[in-house]
């Protein structure tokens, strides 16, 4: 490693490479072209001769990212020219740069993509490497060029009542989902590359918590209760009957004491476990439509890839959708998954079995993460909180109108499906 820090060897290929955007810019085009030669993307007689667009992209939790194009010595059919480079660390912003290591898995899902099994689209990778001990890593990938050459516009998370045809979208998110896991379960996929991708429900989570007690809980419920009453607009109308939330106060301590139990038997349904995207939401998408006129998707942010339950990778892939498309076509739609997985060439799976991991899934993640919505809302507003979501002040405010409908989601299906009964098998 660089006394500077911001070059690093990777654990890969054994090269330096930079770990912020202006670094790679000082690297220019030496960098671009030995990494791509490493990688098999360039021939030895080809190199990168110009970088003719740079500059930074704005969003995301975590490290730094950038836009750029670059021209090469021979124009070769195949040879990607406008890119999207992915770092792991922000180094100038601490928050940021604690979540360094969902990169590691990426990067090895970037190798594993590469491979002519692979069944779903991703964008195609140039060079990825990340350095474990100082968790600095880089992801060099095609940039997906939303709005053109039948790409459809970028949708972004829990606006779905501003897409066309959501359900449409939705059917085929889950395809490829279903692909993807019954294709890594029949086995068709190398085997030393699978193999970096152990199965770990807690690393399908991101981020460190305390455990909250019985008083904080009730508490959480209780906020919850005066949030719906004085704010009706914001959650689904069925959520604020007394009856629920009667029931929600005892579920609630149920499953935060559970909490453990629940992920070990995600995790032991061994059939329902396999290689899966675990955010998958609508923004981590993009979409076009094939020659017969199908719509068909591809998937990007593989940050924190694992073997996972799969009803993780359903809650993770429609926790942003609106609460009528969990109740009117969720059936549906687990079934077209469970048929995807089987036509992979994975196992048979029961779309009712798949519906309680699920939901067990999303409640315990829910109570983790989700009940101090109110509390947030309360202070990003005061006394003048929206009470419509359509709101700009939620709208425009991704870190507002995305917990919120994962929230309102969440409690949905809680009141509409009786969490309490799947409790009772746990405890049973």
């Amino acid at each position: 490693m660089h006394t500077d820090d911001r070059w690093v060897t990777g654990d890969q290929y054994g090269m330096a490479f930079p770990a912020d955007p202006a670094t790679l810019l000082d690297g220019g085009t030496q960098f671009l072209t030995n990494a791509f030669r490493a990688s098999g993307v360039l021939t030895d007689g080809n190199a990168v001769t110009r970088i003719a667009e740079f500059r930074e992209a704005p969003g995301g939790s975590t490290g730094r990212k950038v836009m750029m194009s670059v021209e090469y010595a021979q124009d070769t059919p195949g040879l990607l020219t406008q890119l999207f480079v992915k770092f792991s660390r922000d180094l100038d912003n601490p928050i940021r740069d604690r979540g360094k290591t969902q990169m590691e898995p990426e990067v090895r899902f970037a190798a594993l993509s590469r491979v002519p099994e692979f069944p779903i689209a991703v964008p195609r990778v140039q060079f990825g490497d990340y350095h474990r001990q100082s968790g600095t890593g880089i992801l060099i990938t095609e940039r997906i060029r939303f709005g053109s050459n039948g790409i459809e516009r970028q949708y972004h998370k829990c606006l779905d009542y501003e897409m066309p045809e959501p359900l449409e979208h939705y059917r085929a998110l889950l395809t490829a989902l279903g692909r993807l896991a019954g294709t890594q379960r029949s086995g068709r996929l190398p085997a030393g590359l699978t193999a970096d991708f152990p199965l770990d429900v807690q690393a399908a989570t991101v981020g460190e918590r305390a455990p909250m007690s019985a008083d904080k809980l009730q508490r959480r419920v209780n906020q919850l209760a005066d949030f719906v009453a004085a704010r009706p607009g914001l959650l689904p109308a069925t959520v604020g009957s007394p009856k629920f939330l009667t029931r929600l106060r005892a579920d609630v301590p149920r499953i935060a004491q559970h909490e453990h139990l629940i992920t070990r038997q995600l995790a032991a349904d061994a059939d329902y476990v396999a290689l899966c995207h675990w955010n998958a939401n609508i923004d981590n998408a993009w979409f076009w439509r094939d020659t017969d006129g199908v719509l068909r998707c591809g998937l990007m942010d593989w940050g924190c890839v694992s073997q996972m339950n799969l009803g993780m990778a359903i809650w993770g892939a429609m926790s942003g959708a609106e609460s009528g498309m969990w109740n009117a076509h969720l059936d549906e739609l687990l079934q077209m998954f469970v048929a995807e997985v089987r036509h992979g060439g994975g196992p048979l799976l029961d779309p009712d079995r798949l519906h309680r991991h699920t939901l067990l899934y999303a409640a315990a993640m829910g109570v983790a993460w989700l009940l101090d919505v109110p509390a947030l809302i309360r202070k990003r507003f005061g006394a003048d909180a929206p009470s419509d979501r359509r709101d700009p002040r939620i709208k425009d405010d991704e870190s507002v109108r995305a917990p919120l409908q994962m929230l309102a989601n969440l409690l949905s299906q809680w009141e509409r499906h009786g969490i309490e009964d799947l409790l009772g098998s746990l405890e049973s």
